[in-house]
């Protein structure tokens, strides 16, 4: 059983999208492990995006991620990290297929509607961000 974190983003929350993701992800086979409606802190954004400090694309990441209420998720299953980014489509929508979460709702790659881990280790250390140990049903 592998976990991942998947986020909905300001824009998936603002367009009723929240929903639609959970479902898919439900339907898929999918356990939501822990979810909550939070705004993200200029302090958890730097922490969640420090791979990419110093990138010229920085400040626009953590002034969208923090510029309305996000929607977090651990979700747990089967090669859930592979099998959930593939769910969720190219990082840019212009390449994402037809019928993943992003070629059926996004449009602009900075704002993208949803993030989910892209490794074990990174899966491990954003749950851990998002959620503490207490909030994780095993």
């Amino acid at each position: 059983m592998e976990r991942t974190l998947v986020l909905v983003k300001p824009n998936g929350v603002a367009r009723g999208l929240v929903g639609e993701v959970v479902a898919r992800l439900e339907r898929r086979g999918f356990e939501i492990k822990a979810a909550k409606m939070l705004m993200v802190s200029e302090d958890l954004a730097s922490r969640h995006y420090a791979e990419h400090v110093g990138k010229g694309f920085y400040k626009d990441l953590v002034d969208f991620i923090t510029s309305g209420p996000v929607f977090a998720m651990a979700v747990a299953g089967p090669s859930a990290i592979q099998v959930v980014r593939a769910m969720m489509g190219a990082t840019n929508p212009v390449n994402a297929a037809p019928g993943t979460v992003r070629g059926d709702f996004a449009l602009d790659m900075g704002q993208n509607v949803v993030h989910s881990s892209d490794g074990p280790e990174s899966a491990e250390r954003e749950i851990g961000l998002f959620f503490a140990p207490e909030e994780l049903i095993a």
